[in-house]
């Protein structure tokens, strides 16, 4: 019995020391595991990374080539929008539990901070001594009456429209292009109660209550073939003397599959503006219209060089107005030199796909 006992001693000795030796391995693993885990500046290297590359996209955007596909210009139309990576990176970087990750969300947060933070806060003011609105109505649209009264009831000044049809009616057979023309018709008349004075050239017309005089068409371009008009330049009396009036409607723009960010059209009409506004010889300018760009588009350094953006000065928010169902760009602009921007606001949606854009100027 002795040795019996003994011997189940002797097992139960050995199957102690086993057991320790097993534990001993297993905190030593763990250990090493511990050991070998990244630290919070080491994981999401990859989301760090891309935070950086953000900032730097941003920061330096005007060195971007357009050589490939005009990418500098279609990163610059949509710039405020890379903002939104902001916070799909910092959950990135809070899931993995990454401090160089949220470190690296300094850059980006302030490079759009400093570009578009003054956007923010509104900066419009009571008064003005005019109010212009500038409107693209579409050759589509189906109520031109109705979006008619609803630019009168914005009680402005002055109302510049675009993308209005030109010729005969009666020797038009498209049906769409005679639509177009009857909704012209139908602006001349309902807008004709309230504004006394206005011209159409081409495609672009301005309805004025005060007196137009000087009035003539720009050449910015457009479709050869057609030899359609898409700008005027006109002159307003005012009680504090003549105000120049641009009125432009600028080519359209094209993302292509194998192109890219397509702008000829659009480019050399604002280049041909530019120029007509660098040679005007009064003082005071507006240019209402549908630019078809961002004015952080490097296309417009020349006409930005020259005017202020209303939205910019007296804006408050983006100010975007297309499409109208749900606006992620402006391309419809009030641009002025020798005048106060007192104000900038986006009107409501009508018949088109854009939406009108006011603004209240001041001596």
């Amino acid at each position: 019995m002795a040795q019996v006992g003994t011997a189940e001693t002797g097992q139960g000795g050995a199957g102690r020391r086993d057991t320790d030796s097993g534990t001993r391995r297993a905190c030593f693993r763990r250990v090493i595991h511990i050991g070998c885990r990244p630290g919070p500046w080491k994981r999401g290297l990859v989301l760090a990374a891309l935070a950086l590359l953000l900032g730097l996209v941003m920061l330096l955007h005007a060195q971007i080539p357009n050589g490939i596909g005009n990418l500098g210009s279609l990163v610059e139309t949509f710039l405020p929008w890379f903002g939104l990576f902001v916070p799909v990176l910092l959950a990135g970087a809070l899931w993995r539990r990454s401090a160089s990750a949220v470190a690296a969300l300094l850059l980006p947060v302030t490079v759009w901070l400093i570009l578009f933070g003054g956007l923010l806060s509104d900066k419009s003011h009571l008064g003005g001594d005019l109010t212009l609105v500038s409107h693209n109505v579409s050759a589509g649209n189906a109520d031109p009456a109705g979006t008619a009264r609803d630019l009168i009831a914005s009680g402005a000044d002055m109302v510049a429209l675009e993308e209005l049809a030109q010729g005969d009616a009666r020797r038009l057979v498209d049906p769409t292009e005679l639509r177009a023309r009857q909704a012209t018709v139908t602006y001349e008349k309902v807008l004709g109660k309230t504004y006394p004075y206005h011209t159409m050239q081409g495609t672009v017309g301005l309805w004025s209550k005060l007196p137009l005089s000087d009035t003539q068409p720009l050449d910015i371009g457009g479709d050869p073939a057609m030899h359609t008009i898409r700008a005027l330049r006109t002159t307003v009396t005012t009680d504090q003397g003549p105000l120049a009036v641009y009125v432009a409607h600028l080519g359209s723009v094209r993302v292509m599959p194998r192109g890219g960010f397509w702008t000829s059209q659009r480019n050399a009409g604002a280049h041909a503006l530019a120029k007509a506004i660098a040679a005007e010889p009064n003082k005071r300018i507006v240019l209402l219209g549908d630019l078809n760009g961002a004015m952080d588009d490097r296309a417009f350094a020349d006409i930005t060089a020259q005017l202020r953006s209303a939205q910019d000065v007296a804006g408050g928010g983006f100010g975007f107005t297309w499409p109208a169902e749900f606006p992620m760009v402006r391309v419809d602009q009030i641009l002025v030199r020798g005048v106060r921007p007192v104000r900038s606001w986006v009107l409501p949606a009508t018949g088109s796909d854009h939406l009108p854009v006011a603004a209240g100027i001041s001596w």
